[in-house]
């Protein structure tokens, strides 16, 4: 254990035993949002990163890995997808994988709280530039629910719910009917992909039981995958796949994907097929519901 003088923490309970703890080397800002309560802070591990509600949402060194893994593996099973909507994502990293795909002719992205997309451009430019320079996104400050509600039938091929965890201004992101305005707003190839939590606490597995009933409740095909990121709790965190029509191994497109030829620092298509291969506790707490 390494003991420093006049030091300064960020905590975050990941139970209510255990807790994960870096130091912090600067304060770029501390926020009470309309929403949230936002933090921009500095470490010399992680670098910037971003809190809301004193949850970590992103850091510099860790966040490839989120945005990969919310991003590429729905347009490798539908290497087609046009019309992408991204619910949330205010720091852009989402944004920012899903405009690397050119064919891309259709970008709009829901977000919340524009104090996040603010404070993220000003110090987190490695996701936000997108925000910025990409002419095809639509970037709309307003609420995700009412967006989705009022958006016409057959809209999107993709919807990303790139949210926070399902209390504050997330909660409503994870409802029966937020899920089923998705579906109809969807294309009959569409393709939902939303945050389905943890698997080893128990209040994450409570939320992650919801989520999955409620996904199965309306869609088709209802399938979970997983990836390793640092600071979430746990250090293993799931996607929700859900689909009218495709299933997210067996219509794998894999040649197609690497045709995009996109240099990506986590995701691949081997690691696709492995990440729906889940542990069997997994397994067991999706098959209770």
């Amino acid at each position: 254990m390494l003991t420093k003088a006049n030091d300064m923490w960020y905590s975050e309970y990941h139970d209510y035993d255990v807790k994960f703890s870096t130091e912090i080397t600067e304060v770029f800002l501390q926020e009470q949002t309309p929403f949230q309560y936002l933090q921009m802070l500095k470490s010399d591990t992680f670098g910037t990163f971003m809190t809301l509600d004193g949850y970590i949402q992103l850091t510099e060194m860790d966040e490839f890995v989120y945005h990969d893994m919310i991003s590429h593996p729905a347009l490798a099973v539908n290497p087609s997808i046009k019309r992408v909507l991204i619910i949330g994502g205010g720091d852009g990293g989402t944004a920012r994988e899903v405009a690397r795909y050119k064919h891309i002719s259709k970008l709009d992205m829901v977000e919340i709280d524009g104090a996040v997309v603010d404070a993220c451009i000003k110090y987190m430019p490695t996701t936000s530039s997108v925000l910025t320079n990409e002419p095809r996104l639509n970037l709309i400050i307003g609420d995700g629910l009412a967006f989705v509600r009022d958006a016409p039938d057959n809209s999107y091929d993709l919807i990303l719910v790139d949210s926070t965890d399902p209390f504050g201004p997330g909660e409503d992101l994870f409802t029966v009917e937020f899920y089923k305005n998705c579906s109809r707003v969807l294309s009959e190839d569409g393709i939902l992909i939303n945050q389905h939590e943890g698997a080893f606490y128990e209040g994450d597995v409570l939320q992650m039981k919801k989520a999955h009933t409620k996904i199965k409740e309306v869609f088709t095909i209802a399938r979970v995958y997983g990836f390793n990121i640092p600071t979430y709790a746990s250090g293993y965190w799931y996607f929700g796949f859900a689909s009218k029509k495709y299933d997210p191994i067996s219509d794998l497109k894999a040649d197609k994907w690497a045709e995009f030829g996109l240099d990506t620092k986590y995701y691949n298509t081997e690691l696709h097929k492995g990440a729906f291969a889940l542990p069997n506790y997994v397994k067991k707490i999706l098959e209770s519901v």
